[in-house]
């Protein structure tokens, strides 16, 4: 692991014979086992992931903020205490089974890459990933390292998608041509927030914290001064380490409709964005996403529109309400129309109140396994333990992350995009090429041997 976790991945294997390495070592658990977690990102969504494993052995915690991990590592002092992921995989490889990984949305893949070559079971905080290729490669690998995967969008554990899903299939709501999803008031970008913009661009330079390793946070992100628009908690509006409030909920709001209607990847996104910053690097203060999918078998063409940052579709008479919350998702059907908020959570069909209790007396049956409500970190120890899947496994997890990120990318430089799922191209823009595979930091190079 010394030399395979500082460069790119399989410079001196074939992947065949890492494989065979690896996968043979992977452990059978029976229900009343104990595994042996490494966490990786503790404070913030990482505290949230941890405290859901109390039975189970954490052996090492990993953070580069002192700060945020503070309460984690004081709350588990026999767990070994790492900054660099990559040299706790050096010094403790054979004592991990699993891993939980809840850090910037930019550090994600060579964590978790880094932590499936060498066969651990891999939970990885929403959105799974920074780019398409690396999504595509974290599909592949979980599956060519055979281990139990899961993305930590909660909402896809509850009973209420499964509703959603059931409704739709059981006819419900007819063919659905329209979707419209919407995040939020009007963000205030303020200091310490999740968004927040700085006096200027690029941010002029602070003093680093004694207590933050920046180089390791900046990971396989370029170089460049710290500031304290970044870290510890607003890095998402900057598109060097996060995926603006798009990339941040549709993996809740839009799971919903991704699964139930089948809806793949779009064959184009447009962003409407009436006030872009003008290099690029972080979210616009309001916009709209509008995605076109093709016909899906029997399904028909679907246009499902993202509004962001108070913005909200049109209210129509036929639904007779007033408002729409503050977050939410429509699925407009040619029979009924379905409503969420931002998690799809409790659905509802847009009726009367006489209709809507006829209905529930005679609901469709439920056909999908219920697991619990919100327990996403519970399913993936319980598939680990069962030898399952969990429901948001990487092979569905990559394919609805990749939908919100193409997504982003036609937000962040506010142009209609042609998307070629296929080849994982841009057929209109070229020069867009170099988002969806970004270049990384030297010492941060993974899954390159995956796509020989």
């Amino acid at each position: 692991m010394k030399n395979l976790s500082r460069r790119s991945f399989l410079k001196s294997s074939s992947a065949a014979t890492v494989g065979a390495m690896i996968i043979p070592n992977l452990l059978s658990f029976s229900p009343n086992n104990r595994l042996n977690f490494a966490v990786i990102g503790v404070g913030g969504r990482g505290h949230a992931n941890w405290s859901k494993v109390p039975g189970e052995n954490i052996v090492a915690m990993c953070d580069v903020d002192d700060n945020r991990a503070a309460e984690g590592f004081n709350a588990y002092p026999k767990a070994k205490k790492y900054k660099d992921f990559r040299k706790m995989f050096d010094e403790m490889s054979n004592q991990i089974d699993a891993v939980i990984i809840s850090t910037p949305d930019h550090t994600h893949f060579p964590a978790t890459m880094a932590a499936m070559q060498l066969g651990k079971h891999v939970y990885v905080e929403k959105p799974l990933a920074h780019n398409i290729w690396e999504l595509r490669t974290l599909k592949k690998a979980a599956k060519y390292y055979g281990v139990i995967s899961q993305m930590g969008n909660q909402g896809h554990t509850t009973n209420g998608i499964r509703l959603i899903k059931e409704w739709y299939d059981a006819d419900v709501l007819g063919q659905v041509a329209e979707v419209h999803a919407w995040r939020g008031s009007k963000i205030t970008f303020k200091p310490g927030g999740y968004f927040t913009k700085p006096s200027s661009f690029p941010p002029p330079a602070n003093k680093v914290p004694d207590y933050l390793d920046w180089d390791l946070w900046l990971g396989p992100a370029a170089d460049r001064p710290f500031n304290t628009a970044y870290a510890p908690k607003s890095w998402r509006g900057f598109y060097d380490f996060g995926n603006g409030m798009l990339g941040d909920w549709a993996c809740h709001t839009l799971d919903g409709p991704f699964w139930s209607l089948d809806l793949g990847m779009p064959k184009t996104v447009e962003g409407i964005v009436p006030d872009p910053v003008p290099d690029h690097s972080f979210m616009p203060a309001e916009s709209v996403v509008k995605y076109k999918f093709a016909a899906r078998g029997n399904k028909v063409p679907v246009t499902l529109t993202w509004h962001e940052d108070g913005k909200k579709p049109k209210i129509r008479k036929e639904w007779g309400i007033d408002e729409l919350p503050d977050s939410g998702m429509i699925m407009i059907g040619e029979k009924k129309t379905l409503i969420t908020g931002g998690r799809p959570n409790d659905p509802k069909l847009i009726v009367s109140d006489e209709e809507w209790k006829e209905f529930l007396k005679n609901a469709p049956d439920k056909t999908i396994k219920r697991i619990g409500e919100e327990k996403p970190v519970q399913e993936w120890l319980d598939a680990i333990k069962n030898n399952t899947l969990p429901g948001s496994n990487f092979d569905y997890a990559a394919s609805l992350t990749e939908m919100a990120l193409i997504g982003v990318m036609a937000q962040r430089f506010a142009s209609r995009l042609e998307y070629d799922a296929k080849n994982m191209k841009v057929t209109n823009r070229p020069d867009l090429d170099a988002y969806i595979k970004e270049p990384a930091r030297k010492g941060w190079s993974y899954g390159e041997g995956l796509w020989k």
